[in-house]
């Protein structure tokens, strides 16, 4: 017997209301599998789905699913199982979900899946309950045969991010994986003791401090630039002549 979704609130309103935000360079391009007429518009929406779900901008020629790719081309599944493929394949899971706690796990699969930040962090805790109770891949199905995600893609639109009126691309501001295994990812790479360790080397550096000199200004005359020193004072003739200059 699975554990029913706990409850929660939305921490705002405007989440379920309409947008009004006027168009403009951030506002998401829409890739529809109806408005594809061509190869190469397919080609364009499954690059759309590989930014979105993976979070890639260039994807590698090993991340790619050319099962699901020629299932998508030939229309034998539609955009919205062309999404759950990507999100439970083995890619995902290697650059994703083994890199991340289920906490950090919800909020990437709902920017990226439903489109939209958690509400709060008691969203976050309920799904997170649903990763470790259901699986990842069950936790997957939820998400993408949710009512959300039917009103909003339906099952011929790539997911987009929703009501962007604040906020840069998800894509952009939020990293594949989190500080902590990015500073486990550093502590492995430098270990300490090794020859090539440069942070070895750099602490092993002795640094000679300088200790900067006074100047001696005992001896040094300073000449009387007065003008009540006659000696130094320059008389100017006004009658003088000076030779024109060609």
């Amino acid at each position: 017997m699975s554990i029913p979704l706990l409850g929660y609130k939305p921490s705002s309103q405007n989440q379920r209301v309409a947008g009004y935000e006027v168009a403009n360079e951030d506002t998401p391009w829409i890739y529809r599998i109806e408005d594809c007429s061509n190869p190469n518009d397919v080609l364009e929406l499954i690059n759309a789905a590989y930014r979105q779900v993976l979070s890639e901008h260039q994807t590698l020629q090993f991340n790619r699913q050319v099962q699901l790719e020629s299932q998508l081309k030939n229309r034998s599944i539609s955009v919205r199982d062309f999404i759950r493929g990507l999100a439970k394949s083995e890619a995902f899971r290697n650059l994703v979900v083994e890199t991340n706690s289920n906490y950090r796990l919800v909020e990437l699969c709902l920017k990226r899946l439903l489109g939209r930040a958690p509400y709060n962090q008691a969203e976050e805790i309920a799904w997170s309950i649903k990763v470790a109770t259901l699986g990842w891949g069950s936790f997957v199905d939820a998400l993408i045969d949710s009512e959300e995600y039917r009103s909003s893609f339906g099952d011929n639109t790539v997911p987009y991010q929703r009501r962007r009126y604040k906020d840069r691309p998800t894509n952009l501001i939020t990293p594949r994986y989190g500080n902590y295994w990015r500073d486990k990812l550093e502590t492995e790479r430098y270990k300490w003791g090794d020859i090539n360790n440069f942070m070895d080397m750099a602490q092993s550096l002795s640094i000679r401090v300088v200790v900067p000199q006074p100047v001696q200004t005992a001896n040094v005359q300073i000449p009387d630039m007065t003008r009540d020193n006659k000696e130094a004072a320059v008389s100017i003739n006004p009658s003088a002549s000076f030779p024109a200059r060609l």
